[in-house]
């Protein structure tokens, strides 16, 4: 699944490619993605020009010029990809613009999601209205993270994998930042004091910031809006790499399954 620096590279490309760009028309080839697409699509968006661009969590925020949004989620193996030949069966839905650029959603398992919404409410939608703190944000700190888990009798990597307490951190980033902040995935996430807090604040940021500069990490199904691999699975310290050696000590990589899902950690450096 595509997260967070995933989602903001795709963001970033958008914002590069189609600022103040007119839609001039809309193919839907269905009515449906994981919900129903909002009724009359194509006629809403014809004439509308791009106004801004934005992100919150993993939803893309497209700003149209009648004050309303274009909210997208790429759900698990959704793409938008620029131009090239059309993508096929799973291609749903294919965006014209003035200067000629074609936009294609591609979305194989139909996981991903399409709404429209005033701009003036939009942080009141129903998909946005739970999220928690946003880990590029200014107000992200190791205190405003703490606050969020006080309390949580769960695991510190299941605790930071949920959207109601920091957005975006899926489970790539989760296991390196707390490979980074020396903290282990199965520490009680309430245990979290002051110091590793900000240790893991920090981390967080760091290694969200570097998979954006290397494109995101290209595993399965993505790939960036030109088509191009990401980078950042070069820089793994732990994920998928459980039996070689921890980049940090040398001691085999470990593996164990949290919440369905697969964590890589270092035993010794993690505490």
């Amino acid at each position: 699944m595509p997260e967070l620096p995933e989602v903001e590279t795709t963001l970033r490309a958008l914002a590069h490619r189609l600022d103040a760009r007119r839609i001039t028309g809309v193919e839907q080839r269905r009515a449906d993605l994981r919900f129903g697409l909002p009724a009359g699509l194509p006629a809403r968006l014809a004439g509308r020009r791009l106004t801004g661009f934005a992100r919150r969590a993993k939803y893309l925020q497209l700003m149209l010029d009648d004050g309303m949004a274009l909210l997208l989620h790429l759900g698990m193996s959704g793409r938008l990809l620029f131009d090239g030949p059309p993508a096929g069966p799973h291609e749903h839905l294919t965006f014209h613009f003035d200067d000629g650029t074609i936009l294609r959603f591609v979305d194989p398992r139909r996981f991903g999601m399409l709404d429209l919404s005033p701009q003036a409410t939009l942080g009141e939608h129903k998909w946005l209205a739970h999220l928690g703190l946003e880990p590029l944000g200014n107000a992200f700190d190791g205190a405003a993270l703490r606050d969020r888990l006080a309390g949580r009798q769960v695991a510190l990597k299941i605790a930071i994998m949920d959207q109601r307490h920091v957005v975006g951190v899926g489970n790539i980033y989760a296991s390196e930042s707390l490979h980074r902040a020396g903290l282990s995935p199965r520490r009680l996430a309430c245990t979290l004091g002051p110091a590793r807090a900000q240790r893991l604040a920090a981390s967080i940021r760091e290694v969200l910031l570097e998979a954006i500069d290397a494109g995101g990490s290209s595993l399965r199904d993505y790939v960036q809006s030109n088509g191009e691999l990401g980078n950042f699975q070069r820089q793994f310290r732990v994920y998928d790499r459980a039996g070689l050696p921890c980049t940090g000590c040398g001691r085999p990589v470990a593996r164990l399954v949290q919440g369905g899902r697969a964590t890589f950690f270092c035993g010794r450096c993690q505490r």
